[in-house]
């Protein structure tokens, strides 16, 4: 049952991630890849929240599965961080892509705490 909820909530996380990003992308200018950067940095929320509700609050261990397994990781993608990190780098700066590594990761982890203290606070 957990294999099923996973694939189920993969193919809600991979759509839900391409419309954000084609949705931020239309309405943001240049090669800096905005869309990548809001749904990594709010799927580290969301798994930061899951990981604090699983961690104080007893939230059962199979819906952690599924949403995080399934839904965040189809939405969250690091190949497309990567490949965007290369992109940048070759059509604005090295400088604008090293910058685009440091926002992301500083962000992420950022966010991700920020999902576990909520989860802490309820």
């Amino acid at each position: 049952m957990t294999l099923l909820g996973v694939a189920i909530a993969g193919l809600v996380g991979a759509p839900a991630r391409y419309v954000l990003d084609a949705v931020i992308s239309q309405r943001t200018r240049g090669v800096f890849p905005w869309g990548t950067l809001v749904v990594n940095v709010s799927g580290s929320l969301v798994l930061g929240f899951l990981s604090g509700l699983a961690l104080y609050h007893g939230f059962p261990t199979t819906a952690k599965t599924v949403l995080g397994t399934g839904f965040l990781v189809a939405y969250t993608t690091f190949s497309t961080f990567a490949y965007e990190t290369l992109a940048v780098g070759r059509e604005e700066s090295r400088v604008a892509a090293l910058a685009y590594v440091t926002g992301s990761v500083v962000a992420g982890v950022a966010a991700a705490a920020a999902g576990l203290a909520l989860a802490a606070a309820l």
